[in-house]
């Protein structure tokens, strides 16, 4: 059965939002440039289609979640992003896994800020209104999926597109109404929880930045260029730690979760969304000069709008398929690219055409600013914060430059820039931001000349000058840009403490900044030791190559553990002690050896299966499974005996591979941070000759040199998977093998089904023996037994130590909680006078 009427019903609903959305815009318009009898008619008709509007995208929303949520896989976007073995916590990431899923979560946030907007400020909604709404008419058209034939022109990518529509295969054709069984499932490495989270976080950034954009250009349209900056700089600070946290949250993800090593990698993707931030954040830095001092106004207009564009150029860059070879997990071209170039010149546009014609009004102030003001140096870190952002994005821009290039009939192969050289320009960068981080909030909160400044300054820079040289000597700290960034991070963090100090007797809501700074310190402090002194432990100090094939480097960083033999590693015994399996249900993990695997999905218990001291499953539970999730076991020994148990993980991933994740042991002063390299893969084992026993109840013979015995013959009265008739015989022959580490138990299978013998062997992992029970002799009671061996497990791991990397996540605490201190305050102001009728 095809569910046709939810995705027609989805598809109307997107329809319905994109014609609502003009029509909300050009009331809002028509509002905006009315007279006062006029205004209210045409504002109350703004409302009233936005409303519709908004209703619309809920609607989308839920057509489209139903569709995922309820398996229906005749849906193209259901059948390319989940399956019936994703987890209902996942099936939100499935959501939002494609394009347009992430558009439609763009919108959904859109939609909820245009109400709050709306409720709040009737001053300024209409102009305000008519630029959120044209937004969000825009964003409406990337999902309508609507094809104009006449012009061979296609408007955005429909998510209610059944299966047969978008593949052209011959099952299709021979059955139109077929509907596969199963979808392609969820990418793997984003089935983790911060991927439920992370990006619904960063898209409400991307989706509150519009709002300080559409207040600048309303302020420039209404010929008020004072008034925007107040109602803005609220949302702007909101914006920055919304959208700030969601990096964050990327880049522990990441950390958690890919196997290179860090949190970030300078990849396009990553950039885009980080240099929008920077010019955010500088536009803030202006807009709280402008409020203080009547400067730096043209500098907030030209920093907000530049903030906007670039939010939309990323997305031009990392959804039009441009970046395709230069970023890992760019989304492909879905034939929108012209919309999407067509969205950005549209407002740079209109963002130009009112900066222009309204430039030369813009109210300046005759104030020279001083070398040692507040706003001479507030304006310097915008400064700084913008040439950051203009060296990542620059360099990011080459594959846009070589397309551009090869426009015009030229040659350029601009290559994009190694990780570290990435690094390089930003890590000076940040020295800058950190020492003006600490310098200028004296300027801000003090009247200070000369002689002053130095006076308040050099109690601070005498400690972070003294704890530079200790941690520089106890850590053996000799390269110059480390040591000047570690000293600038200490001094913003000392100097913005006593700031704090001070402020916090008098008026603690007036603490944002300095707390913001204080993060921004610690953050580069754990950054800088996190990543500048990370090394690598797993040193194969054995004398032996891993292989031959494989690059010195290779041989030297990584360490072949075979499955029970004890390694030393870091200050630690280390032993790979076999692989694990991940049930759905419950915590903790299942030791191969422990079960019988049924189909990919399930596995049936042999013993019961404990977590410590826990009962996890009965024996003969079936217990399903996550089965692209392979879990390997490596237990660390201190010199104290303690254990400390890590699972790095292995995923079979259909579209990319398999894709190792790391586990990390997580201490206050480091991680100690691993994953596994290699494997020994079940399809590439080869198995020795068999070797046939035969033996009775209860006889011990010998495995592979293991004691083994043959504990029972049980017969079974069904066999899952084998329908069993009246004269058919099943029997389970239990075996049990002593090895190095405990008892392990085999149970082959014999079965006799229309007078036909079946053998279905079992493996012992751990002891790389396999067993099958070729026979039963009633005669003599014995049975005979074939045994298989093989090569033993064995991982290839890779581990890394990466110190005071807490200091980092500290520091992004402290950096979101004085945004959270500066939003409300903002806020609060401009409450208060809005309360008084001046906003």
């Amino acid at each position: 059965m095809i569910h046709t009427f939810i995705g027609n019903l989805g598809h109307l609903f997107v329809i319905i939002s994109f014609v609502m959305a003009i029509l909300s815009a050009f009331s809002f318009f028509k509002a905006t440039n009315a007279d006062a009898e006029q205004k209210l008619e045409w504002l109350k008709n703004g409302r009233i289609f936005y409303y519709i509007h908004a209703f619309s995208v809920f609607g989308i929303v839920a057509c489209l979640f139903t569709i995922i949520s309820n398996n229906y896989f005749e849906y193209h976007y259901a059948w390319s992003h989940s399956s019936t073995q994703l987890p209902a916590y996942y099936m939100v990431s499935a959501f939002w896994e494609g394009q347009e899923g992430s558009f439609l979560l763009w919108m959904f946030w859109h939609a909820v800020l245009g109400i709050v907007i709306i409720a709040t400020n009737k001053f300024w909604e209409a102009p305000v209104m008519a630029i959120f709404t044209a937004v969000q008419a825009f964003l409406a058209s990337m999902i309508l999926g609507v094809v104009i034939p006449a012009l061979e022109f296609k408007i955005g990518s429909s998510p209610f597109i059944l299966l047969r529509d978008a593949l052209d295969a011959p099952i299709f054709q021979q059955n139109p109404d077929f509907v596969p069984q199963d979808g392609t499932g969820l990418n793997p490495l984003l089935q983790n929880y911060w991927m439920v989270i992370h990006p619904p976080t960063l898209f409400l950034g991307f989706a509150l930045t519009v709002v300080p954009f559409a207040y600048c250009l309303a302020g420039l349209w209404l010929r008020k260029y004072r008034d925007w900056v107040r109602p803005a700089l609220p949302w702007s600070l909101f914006a920055g730690a919304v959208l700030g946290l969601g990096i964050l949250m990327g880049g522990y993800w990441a950390y958690e979760t890919l196997n290179f090593g860090g949190y970030w990698n300078w990849d396009p993707v990553e950039n885009a969304v980080y240099v929008p931030w920077l010019f955010l954040i500088a536009a803030i830095h202006t807009m709280i000069s402008f409020r203080k001092s009547n400067t730096a106004l043209k500098a907030s207009v030209i920093l907000t709008v530049i903030m906007y564009v670039l939010v939309l150029y990323s997305t031009f860059l990392t959804r039009s398929g441009i970046l395709g070879t230069a970023s890992v997990h760019s989304f492909t071209d879905l034939g929108m690219s012209g919309q999407l170039l067509l969205y950005l010149l549209f407002f740079m546009a209109v963002s130009l055409y009112l900066m222009i014609s309204r430039w030369k009004e813009l109210p300046t102030s005759d104030r020279e600013a001083s070398v040692y003001s507040r706003e001479f140096w507030l304006f310097i870190g915008a400064l700084t914060l913008c040439l950051m952002g203009f060296q990542v994005i620059f360099s990011t821009s080459f594959p846009v430059i070589n397309r551009i290039v090869e426009a015009f009939g030229g040659a350029s192969n601009l290559a994009p820039l190694a990780p570290e050289k990435y690094s390089t320009a930003q890590l000076w960068f940040s020295i800058g931001v950190a020492f003006l981080s600490a310098v200028g909030q004296y300027f801000y909160w003090k009247k200070i000349d000369r002689k002053k400044l130095f006076q308040e300054l050099s109690v601070p820079a005498i400690i972070a000058l003294f704890l530079t040289i200790i941690i520089s000597i106890a850590g053996n700290i000799d390269r110059i840009d480390y040591l000047f960034l570690l000293l600038a991070g200490l001094l913003t963090i000392v100097a913005n403490g006593k700031i704090l100090v001070d402020i916090w007797k008098s008026n603690p809501r007036l603490s944002g900044g300095a707390v913001t700074h204080i993060g921004v310190g610690l953050m580069l402090i754990g950054i800088l030791f996190s990543s500048g002194y990370s090394r690598v432990v797993s040193l194969n100090n054995s004398g032996l190559l891993i292989s031959r094939e494989l690059s010195e480097e290779f041989n030297r960083e990584n360490l072949l553990l075979f499955i029970n033999e004890t390694r030393q590693m870091a200050g630690y015994k280390i032993v790979y002690k076999g692989e694990r399996l991940e049930p759905k249900s419950g915590p903790g993990y299942i030791n191969i050896n422990d079960i019988i695997r049924l189909d990919a999905n399930r596995v049936v218990a042999k013993v019961d299966i404990m977590d410590g001291e826990k009962l996890l499953f009965n024996e003969s539970d079936t217990i399903e499974i996550h089965p692209e999730n392979t879990y390997y076991e490596v237990q660390l020994e201190d010199d104290d005996g303690d254990i400390y148990r890590l699972f790095p993980r292995i995923q079979d991933n259909p579209s990319m591979g398999l894709a190792a994740s790391p586990s990390i042991k997580r201490d206050v002063s480091k991680d100690l941070y691993a994953h596994v390299v290699n494997r020994l893969s079940r399809e590439d084992v080869e198995w020795n000759e068999p070797e046939e026993f035969e033996v009775g109840p209860g006889e011990q013979f010998f495995l592979n040199d293991y004691v083994a015995r043959v504990e029972q013959l049980e017969r079974l009265e069904k066999v899952e998977g084998i329908d069993l008739g009246p004269r058919d015989v099943a029997v389970k022959a239990i075996i049990t093998a002593e090895g190095e580490n405990g008892t392990y138990r085999a149970e082959p299978l014999f079965i006799i089904k229309d007078n036909m013998a079946a053998r279905i062997p079992d493996e012992i992992s751990d002891l790389g023996i396999r067993l099958t029970l070729l026979n039963i002799y009633p005669q003599t009671n014995n049975f005979l037994l074939s045994a298989e061996t093989r090569q033993k497990d064995w991982i290839i791991l890779k581990a890394m130590e990466k110190p005071l990397i807490n200091i980092l996540w500290l520091g992004t605490l402290v950096l979101m909680a004085g945004f959270s201190i500066a939003t409300v305050r903002r806020y609060d102001e401009f409450r208060k006078m809005r309360s008084k009728g001046l906003e």
